[in-house]
């Protein structure tokens, strides 16, 4: 018992102590051979053999990116795709039409997807295309290209891209003047289906000069002929699939869109796209009326042959408003020839006027309070509000319109914001709140900026009467006396009735030998000037404490001619500026005012007229006194009539800086013309010191 037992404690032993992986090895199963498929072989478009690469496993694997127009591809019945590939190849163009993944991604959004959008297209199929049709047939190019239009626009003549691109053809503004399609504020023919078509034709016939492929052509007129041409210098290449890869996502989708506008139109009918409730548009019989300048609304004339406001603009999509300025170039408006007998039974001028704008019409004179002697009218709620409010910040440019005028200014090469404002005599600040400039931004060329400078001001001729009472009478004196200007009279004493300006409380009448004090205005820069008669007075006023009427005048009169005289300089302010607004010339200010160069600084006051020892010694007048006058001081009546003496001839001395112009201002009446006839000038020069003589 003692050894079997022993034996099977040996066995135990032996089996504790051998290897542990001998018993967990699993016995390795042959490999099975399967048939490799190389990618080179395997062709891309094949949809029987398709080659999957398996992704590892493990959840760290990198996203695969996913291509849509193959995603598509895919989703797509093979037997869709068989079908239209058989039709694009059927396509009888001069255009070559490529089908593949790209091409059948647009195809599968234009005839399902996006259903509406063809269907919008078709609707105005009918109008825009024999227009289309006309302009290729007359440039000899593939009638397929009207196509073009409907991935540019979509038929829509008022179409705007984000750039700035419009009308049916989306010509930018430069393209736009190359091919002399006329751009302003009231017409832009960008929008003219006619003018448009044309140009577009003269532009796809010049690419076609250049590149000699359709495609490419295509390419560059989304893109540019200029990028077109240095892609392909850079690439070597020159076919459009070739340079695919390096060309930007909207030009490499052109092409593919184009190829498949075309196919969802040609087969509208297979896909189901026409439909009874779409509202086609045709082309209709269209007449023309010539506004040869005149105002005009064109939806007034809507209104006259019966249609809806919309109708005649709409049948003119060029125009940018609905009317027509007087004085505009020659414009032609477009109107249906069927309402011509409509507007036959009315004559041109009454027609015209019916159309004219609202902007052109009289406006309603606005009413004006009753004024009543002594009482002043109450303002306005408008005016009385903006009165009790404070300024707003906006409001000073508010304010200075109604004394400045607004002018547009077009920056040339190195101009700076500095030189615009010394310029134009306003500081860097304004302009730039003006133009919503930042601050330290350079000025480019051609940039169009906004400057409100002062208000030219016509200069007005009414007569400003100066009295010390409003019932005083308004009595001009005359400017020169009758013996200046060389008249032999007799004055004598003769009683007027008073003149009075408000019918008040009735006062003494004032005799007409009081004089008053006339003064001219014209404007900021008039020089007022009173007038005073030369005569001795033939009665004298009672003694009074008051100053009399032609006291108060002249007083008045004095101040505001020695304002008148001088002028503080302001910070921008140059003596080109302030002769040219003060009617003088540089010279003049340099001599009167002993300027030694032509600047000023700001503060420093400037004489505007001559002084008065150069007009003294520039002027010989001698005082003469009627016989008349010496009569009426003695107290005796003049028995008769007797001639006056014989007057010197009135001599001016030129000064530096005058000129026959300024010279004949200075004396009344006289004028350039008398000037050289009295000196016999020959010419308009003169020299300082030169006497010349003014009255005879």
């Amino acid at each position: 018992m003692k050894r079997p037992i022993r034996a099977s404690a040996l066995l135990l032993l032996a089996a504790a102590f051998a290897r542990p992986s001998a018993a967990q090895t699993q016995p390795t199963l042959p490999p099975t051979v399967q048939p490799e498929i190389s990618p080179e072989v395997v062709n891309p478009d094949d949809t029987v053999r398709v080659l999957l690469q398996l992704q590892p496993d493990s959840l760290v694997a990198e996203p695969v990116e996913i291509d849509p127009a193959r995603l598509a591809w895919l989703q797509t019945a093979p037997d869709l795709r068989d079908l239209v590939c058989d039709r694009i190849g059927c396509f009888e163009t001069d255009v070559p039409h490529t089908f593949n993944a790209m091409v059948m991604s647009y195809v599968t959004y234009f005839t399902s997807r996006n259903r509406t959008y063809t269907q919008r297209v078709l609707e105005r199929e009918n109008l825009y295309f024999p227009i289309f049709e006309k302009y290729l047939a007359k440039y000899g190019l593939p009638q397929d290209l009207k196509y073009l239009s409907v991935v540019e626009s979509a038929l829509i003549p008022t179409a705007k891209s984000r750039v700035g691109a419009t009308g049916l053809w989306q010509f930018m503004g430069p393209t736009a003047g190359d091919l002399r399609l006329k751009r302003d504020e009231w017409v832009d023919e960008r929008m003219d289906p006619e003018k448009s078509t044309e140009a577009a034709c003269k532009h796809l016939r010049y690419l076609y000069g250049i590149f000699h492929d359709w495609e490419l052509v295509l390419a560059a007129y989304n893109w540019g002929a200029g990028n077109m041409q240095r892609v392909m210098r850079r690439t070597g290449k020159k076919d459009f699939w070739a340079l695919y890869p390096n060309l930007p996502k909207e030009t490499r989708n052109y092409v593919p869109t184009f190829t498949a506008i075309m196919y969802a139109m040609k087969y509208a009918e297979q896909h189901q796209l026409h439909s009874p409730e779409l509202k086609y548009q045709h082309a209709q019989v269209m007449d023309t009326l010539q506004l040869s300048g005149r105002p005009f609304d064109v939806r007034r004339l809507s209104q006259a042959i019966g249609l809806d406001s919309a109708a005649v603009p709409r049948l003119n999509p060029e125009l940018i408003k609905h009317y027509l300025p007087a004085g505009y170039r020659p414009y032609a408006v477009k109107f249906p020839a069927a309402s011509r007998p409509l507007l036959q039974e009315v004559d041109r001028a009454t027609l015209f006027e019916f159309c004219r704008p609202q902007s052109e019409l009289p406006q309603p004179i606005q009413p004006l309070p009753p004024r009543l002697n002594g009482v002043e009218p109450f303002p306005s709620a408008a005016l009385a509000s903006a009165a009790d409010r404070p300024p707003e910040p906006g409001a000073e440019s508010t304010l200075e319109s109604n004394r400045t005028r607004r002018k547009l200014h077009t920056v040339r090469r190195g101009q700076t914001l500095a030189e615009l404002a010394d310029w134009y005599g306003v500081s860097q600040t304004q302009l730039r709140r003006w133009n919503g400039l930042a601050k330290g931004k350079a000025l480019k060329p051609n940039q169009k900026l906004v400057v409100f400078v002062p208000a030219k001001e016509p200069r007005s001729t009414e007569t400003i009467v100066v009295a010390a009472k409003a019932t005083a009478p308004a009595v001009a004196a005359a400017p020169r006396t009758p013996a200046e200007m060389g008249v032999n009279v007799t004055k004598q004493p003769v009683a007027r009735p008073a003149k009075t300006t408000v019918a008040a409380t009735p006062e003494p009448a004032v005799e007409a030998s009081e004089e008053t004090a006339v003064v001219k205005s014209s404007g900021r820069t008039a020089q007022p000037t009173l007038a005073k008669a030369d005569k001795p007075v033939d009665k004298e006023p009672a003694p009074t404490n008051e100053p009399t009427v032609s006291e108060t005048a002249a007083a008045q009169a004095q101040n505001q001619a020695a304002a008148a005289t001088e002028y503080v300089v302001r910070k921008g302010d140059y003596l080109t500026k302030l002769a040219r607004e003060q009617g003088l010339s540089v010279e003049q200010l340099m001599a009167w005012n002993k300027l030694k160069n032509a600047v000023v600084t700001p503060g420093q006051k400037l004489r505007l007229t001559a002084p008065a020892d150069a007009e003294s010694e520039a002027v010989a007048v001698t005082p003469v006194v009627s016989p008349a006058a010496k009569a009426t001081a003695a107290g005796k009546a003049p028995r008769e009539k007797q001639p006056l003496p014989a007057l010197p001839n009135r001599v001016h001395i030129v000064q530096p800086g005058d000129t026959l112009y300024n010279i004949s201002r200075r004396y009344q009446g006289l004028t350039v013309e008398q000037l050289r006839k009295l000196n016999d000038l020959k010419s308009d020069e003169v020299k300082p010191g030169q006497k010349l003589i003014v009255a005879s």
